[in-house]
Order: C-alpha cells, then sequence, then structure tokens
C-alpha cells in the first residue's frame, strides 16, 4: 500500500486555513482539520477515485466545499502538494 508524504506548501496550507479558522470558531477548526488529515490518509485505498487535477499529473479530492486537497500518486507513495481554499487562484 502506498504511503501519504505531505510537501511543505500543503502543510504550511493546512496550518494556516486552521489557524485563520480557529480564530473564529475552534471546534469548527478541530473538525476541518480532522476531515483533512483522515481523507488525506484514505487516499491509498482508491487513489484515481476523485477528480483530475487542474496541473497536468495530479487529482483534486473535494474534501469540504470549501476546501481541495491536491495530489499526486506514484508508485510507492502518495505526494500531497497542496491544501487551497475553492476560491483560490491555482495553479
Amino acid at each position: 500500500m502506498q504511503t501519504i508524504r505531505w510537501s511543505d506548501e500543503a502543510t504550511t496550507d493546512l496550518l494556516e486555513i486552521i489557524d485563520y479558522i480557529e480564530q473564529r470558531n475552534a471546534a469548527a477548526a478541530q473538525s476541518l482539520h480532522a476531515a483533512i488529515v483522515q481523507s488525506a490518509e484514505n487516499l491509498p485505498l482508491m487513489p484515481y477515485l476523485f477528480r483530475l487535477g487542474r496541473v497536468a499529473g495530479t487529482r483534486e479530492h473535494v474534501v469540504h466545499p470549501n476546501y481541495i486537497v491536491v495530489y499526486q500518486v506514484g508508485d510507492d507513495v502518495i505526494d500531497i502538494l497542496r491544501v487551497l481554499h475553492s476560491r483560490q487562484q491555482y495553479p
């Protein structure tokens, strides 16, 4: 089974999102953090289930209506590349 590897950018994205939400609603921030991490951990079960990404070679998992996990599937590793708000300009 593939392992999950978080890029520095994805880790920073997640921390910034959670910090922002936590200032307004700590319970919502905790719930969103758990949902994003859980969805990333489950990617090895069905890595090709989610839509093709806007960047060639990537896929995008809409974890919540406002948040997208961008990832790349390799032979042994799934790289989490970014965690984005759906309104963010990307790429």
